[in-house]
């Protein structure tokens, strides 16, 4: 089958590590997959899939992603391709509209427990639209699909493919000796926008002694400049460390101590099944996305308290035999999230898909 990956662009992200991932695994499965991100600029993502021999086309660099032109450059593209796999809001939409002048068929991955259009009464309409153009609306956990069904409780072409990562490759990468510190050390690998809150994790360290404790933020975004103001208004300018965007995060994420994910919701996240295969202990916010997949292995905080947080990552620290527990079963866990479980169930679904929608042609007309 021709596949091809839509995304507004491949900087970091869940979803685009999703893409990155799943497009040679399923090329290796005897499909044709190509990647369509509307802003082309270079990234770690777009290069790695590059190396890998996939094609990633793109309208142009630094491109308004929601430019409506948009829609007519990917009919021509989708025209070409058994399945458009579609990640977020734009190429959602985008693909939607699409198919209303060309027959293809269409999957969306829905990467969150929430997203900010459910806040506009007014889009809900279009919404719901949207979603009736797919053949299968995949979400990444149990809790997620669960709230898309009681926002649109009409939509009957839901299912759940769990998130996996290649958690071997996490678990046998080698600590960066140079980055690694004498303190105990915390981090936490996330874009820097709103979803995320890097910021009860970054008061945590108000309650941490400076002299034992470090913390290190992997990743970028908008709300950079926000999170530079708290530490220098908390005086943390030599605690907590910003790393940028890397694309070491497997050697990063062995050089710290423990992995922490602060974060208002998520889906499931590619960041929480990583920070869990490296045999390190796993803390998150207690939220939806979140909780369905660390509850009882690795440790949950309640949302946004930055006091408790801080107790947790103190008492890892002082209790040896705690802390090797709950690493222990956090790589436990990461385990059943294995990458390979996830590029099955996609591809058994677009299997599927396919030989229904053959099925269902007349004989004249079938390929």
């Amino acid at each position: 089958m021709k596949i091809l990956q839509v995304i507004t662009s491949l900087q970091i992200g869940g979803a685009e590590k999703l893409i990155s991932e799943i497009s040679p695994l399923l090329r290796d499965k005897r499909h044709e997959v190509d990647v369509l991100a509307f802003d082309g600029v270079e990234t770690h993502f777009k290069k790695s899939l590059e190396e890998a021999g996939i094609k990633v086309y793109s309208f142009s660099k630094n491109c308004n992603v929601y430019n409506p032109l948009g829609i007519l450059k990917l009919v021509k593209m989708m025209r070409n391709y058994d399945i458009v796999h579609t990640h977020n809001t734009a190429p959602q939409l985008f693909a939607a509209i699409g198919s209303m002048v060309c027959s293809v068929l269409l999957v969306t991955t829905e990467h969150t427990t929430s997203n900010r259009r459910r806040n506009w009464k007014w889009y809900a309409p279009i919404d719901r639209w949207m979603y009736k153009r797919y053949s299968k609306v995949i979400c990444i956990s149990n809790q997620a699909e669960e709230n898309l069904k009681a926002f649109h409780p009409s939509l009957k072409n839901v299912c759940t493919i769990y998130n996996g990562v290649d958690v071997q490759k996490f678990y046998d990468a080698k600590p960066l000796e140079y980055i690694r510190s004498e303190k105990t050390t915390v981090v936490m690998v996330a874009g820097f926008r709103y979803q995320k809150d890097q910021d009860t994790l970054i008061k945590s360290f108000s309650h941490l002694d400076e002299n034992r404790f470090e913390l290190w933020l992997v990743g970028n975004g908008e709300r950079r400049p926000e999170l530079e103001c708290l530490i220098k208004e908390l005086n943390l300018e030599s605690t907590v460390k910003l790393m940028g965007i890397r694309a070491d995060i497997p050697e990063v994420l062995q050089s710290a101590d423990i992995v922490v994910m602060s974060s208002h919701f998520e889906g499931l996240s590619l960041s929480n099944v990583e920070g869990m295969s490296v045999g390190k202990p796993f803390i998150a916010s207690d939220v939806d996305g979140l909780r369905e997949v660390v509850s009882g292995y690795g440790l949950l905080f309640p949302h946004g308290d930055d006091k408790e947080l801080a107790s947790i990552i103190k008492r890892l620290a002082e209790d040896k035999d705690f802390y090797k527990q709950i690493a222990d079963k956090c790589w436990e866990r990461a385990q059943m999230y294995d990458i390979k479980k996830m590029v099955d169930s996609y591809n058994d679904l677009f299997v599927s898909l396919k030989r229904d929608l053959t099925c269902s042609l007349p004989a004249q007309v079938k390929p």
